[in-house]
């Protein structure tokens, strides 16, 4: 059995003029989203074997906030987890995700995107959540019988999906 976390960036500021979109940072609400979303991870056991993280700002923000609440495992960064879609989320997941657990920090809407693709089935009141969107710090986990690098559409199990509001 394997676990994929799939965790949306905190809530970010507005870009200010001149400020490219990619280096927006949290703002204050992000910031205190990323610990709660953080500790509920840690009460829960969801413990990550490696993290996936985009290199924008605000992902690497979130990153921190989590870090400081528990254990990240190994984290890799990516600037492609910025401008890819759901389908390049999955080639990364396949290539670096295991028999073990694999956080990705990503962004709207490749996260909603992959968690609907990936979860053939789930938990009721997880689905019903991430039916009606998928928030900034907003947590799916997905459950797979398998190895993640063979990670597919319809394969995995939506044990859980987390929002700082409800933790």
């Amino acid at each position: 059995m394997s676990r994929l976390f799939l965790l949306r960036h905190a809530k970010a500021g507005w870009a200010l003029p001149g400020m490219r979109d990619f280096d927006r940072p949290l703002d204050a609400s992000g910031r205190a989203d990323a610990e709660i979303i953080g500790a509920a991870m840690r009460s829960r056991g969801y413990i990550p074997d490696r993290t996936l993280c985009s290199n924008a700002a605000r992902a690497r923000e979130t990153l921190e906030g989590l870090a400081g609440q528990t254990d990240t495992g190994k984290v890799l960064f990516f600037d492609t987890l910025y401008s890819e879609d759901a389908a390049g989320y999955l080639r990364l997941i396949r290539d670096h995700g295991g028999a073990g657990s694999l956080l990705v920090i990503g962004h709207n809407p490749m996260m909603e995107d992959l968690a609907m693709a990936v979860s053939g089935d789930g938990d009721g009141t997880a689905r019903t959540t991430l039916n009606h969107g998928f928030p900034t710090a907003g947590l799916a986990v997905v459950r797979f019988l398998d190895d993640l690098a063979k990670a597919a559409q319809g394969l995995g199990y939506l044990e859980a999906f987390l929002t700082p509001a409800e933790c």
